[in-house]
């Protein structure tokens, strides 16, 4: 039986866990093992660091979390946070810290979520108070370490979500200074979609012999996920994306835009023709950010006009639709963009627009994914054909294999 024969069959009671987390699964509506966490949990038992790459909706939350909650002392015991989640987004550090939550049903757990945009006295409260578990961006876990207010010296995990994110936006000195802060005994867990240079060096400077697991499937794009593109001039754009969701009529979509100004302009356009038609980006209060996402959520909006702020930590399986209005310049982007629909094997089509000059945009798209996007067409809107490349076959790999580190503390249990 091979490695994929063995994840198809796998159950959560292969994995070693105790009574009370089986029936938190359970009531969490969680039935078997996604691949990530049938390679992760057993390693994160065993106390080992672990750079973990899968795509976006694949478990990964419960991935990390379990084998954390596993492991935690009570609060009476230590007072201290014990493990450090650090996320891109304010809006995936809610997500995290609700997950954490759903998966310690039935063992009292103090969770804080230290996000910016949050009321910081309320924070700084509830660190006072106790906290087992801290899930935070890497800005404001910063200030918390500043104002002495976070505390790390019982800190045994820290984990990195979504770490080649976080480095893109620039937050490397934030998660160095975190992880200097922590015992050098910890374990460090890496979680990314993707594994560019700048993620292995963090590994390699600030990890001990980490194991190395690939749920990826070289196919950086969901399998399940039926991906387009259009050719339309510039000045056709909004006529064709209304179109589009004319003949699509999806249930809920996500539109990306480039811009913080064009996402507010093409919404005000799209409310016109469509109810609830709503907008996100960097430049909104938090307040406002949290009220569109909990609408969309419900149900109560099915048209999210966005930027890249939601490309990751969005993890809304009601999403049927992604539209890249503007196309991303950066391939991992279009990978997170249309991440955000066919979540945990569901199906999502995602449309891409190119204008002309945007060619080489798609061909990069292309050989990110290794397959081909299927041309579409409306009537009214052809443009120019743009050339599309042959994808490369992808060079075999020989997959490096390390040595496992041998800890010599008990697992904690």
């Amino acid at each position: 039986m091979n490695k994929e024969q063995q994840t198809q069959e796998a159950s959560f009671d292969d994995l070693d866990l105790s009574p009370v987390m089986r029936r938190a699964l359970k009531k969490a509506g969680f039935e078997k093992p996604s691949p990530i966490q049938h390679a992760l949990i057993p390693l994160a038992l065993d106390g080992l660091d672990v750079i973990g790459q899968a795509r976006t909706g694949t478990g990964k939350t419960a991935a990390f979390s379990i084998p954390i909650l596993e492991q935690l002392d009570s609060l009476e015991d230590c007072r201290d946070p014990q493990a450090i989640i650090v996320v891109p987004t304010r809006e995936l550090a809610d997500q995290v810290g609700a997950e954490a939550a759903r998966l310690a049903y039935g063992e009292p757990t103090e969770i804080a979520v230290l996000a910016g945009g949050k009321n910081i006295t309320r924070q700084l409260r509830q660190l006072e108070n106790g906290v087992q578990i801290v899930v935070g961006t890497p800005g404001r876990l910063h200030d918390h370490l500043q104002r002495k207010s976070l505390r790390t010296n019982k800190v045994w995990c820290v984990v990195l979500d979504e770490a080649d994110r976080m480095l893109d936006i620039g937050f490397r000195p934030q998660i160095e200074r975190i992880l200097r802060n922590c015992p050098r005994d910890r374990q460090t867990l890496l979680l990314s979609a993707t594994l560019p240079t700048t993620v292995r060096r963090l590994a390699e400077s600030y990890m001990v012999e980490p194991e190395v697991i690939d749920c990826s499937k070289n196919e950086m794009a969901v399998e399940t996920i039926e991906q387009h593109y259009f050719t339309v001039d510039q000045n056709k754009k909004s006529d064709l994306l209304e179109k589009l969701l004319h003949r699509e009529k999806p249930s809920q979509a996500i539109v990306f835009c480039r811009t913080k100004r064009g996402t507010d302009r093409l919404c005000r356009q799209l409310s016109h023709q469509f109810d609830e038609c709503g907008s996100m980006h960097g430049d909104m209060q938090q307040r406002e950010r949290d009220r569109v996402l909990q609408r969309l959520r419900d149900g109560k909006l099915k048209i999210l006009v966005a930027t890249d702020v939601v490309g990751r930590g969005i993890d809304i399986s009601t999403i049927s639709h992604i539209i890249n209005y503007d196309v991303p310049q950066d391939c991992d982007d279009y990978v997170h963009r249309v991440g955000r629909t066919g979540r945990m094997g569901r199906d999502g089509i995602a449309f891409t627009f190119i204008v002309p000059g945007e060619g080489e945009f798609l061909t990069s798209i292309e050989q990110r994914i290794n397959k081909q996007l299927k041309r579409d067409q409306i009537d009214g809107f052809e443009a120019a054909p743009v050339p599309v490349a042959v994808v490369k076959e992808k060079e075999k790999q020989v997959p490096t294999k390390l040595n496992p580190m041998h800890r010599k503390v008990k697992r904690r249990r």
